[in-house]
């Protein structure tokens, strides 16, 4: 009798697993799409190149990390810290934007989505020489800038 129930057993974890292969894994395992959260969660506030919406655009946030941090995991870790909790002290971006925007609020999701985002927005800082100084589009007078 025991033999038989062993095999039952055996079976049902079998047929389980194989039930459970068929499906595919639930959203918080699998691999976090940073530039789908970005679109989901933050470009309600941000455009990705200016001119800006109610916040700073990401290229030149991103430019500013790169110029801070040495390495992409320093700077990703940095904003993931940032985004969790946003203070004047951690703030990387340009002064003015918090002057201009104030500072943003902390980002509801989870250590992974975070990530994910952070790391596409390091990577959209890749090009186009902004920082200090290099600003594109409307000065503070709201017209274009002049030399």
């Amino acid at each position: 009798m025991k033999k038989i129930n062993r095999i039952g057993i055996t079976r049902a974890a079998i047929g389980i697993s194989g039930l459970l292969a068929a499906f595919p894994a639930p959203p918080a395992a699998m691999a976090a799409d940073g530039r789908a959260l970005f679109e989901k969660n933050c470009s309600a506030c941000h455009s990705v190149m200016p001119p800006p919406k109610s916040a700073p655009p990401i290229t030149p946030i991103a430019s500013r990390y790169r110029q801070a941090f040495a390495t992409r995991q320093e700077g990703v870790a940095h904003m993931v810290a940032f985004l969790k909790s946003p203070s004047k002290e951690k703030m990387v971006a340009d002064r003015q934007a918090l002057e201009r925007f104030g500072l943003m609020p902390p980002m509801q999701l989870g250590d992974r989505e975070l990530r994910a985002v952070a790391e596409w927005v390091w990577e959209q800082g890749g090009t186009g020489g902004w920082g200090p100084g290099s600003g594109r589009g409307s000065c503070q007078g709201g017209g274009p800038r002049r030399p």
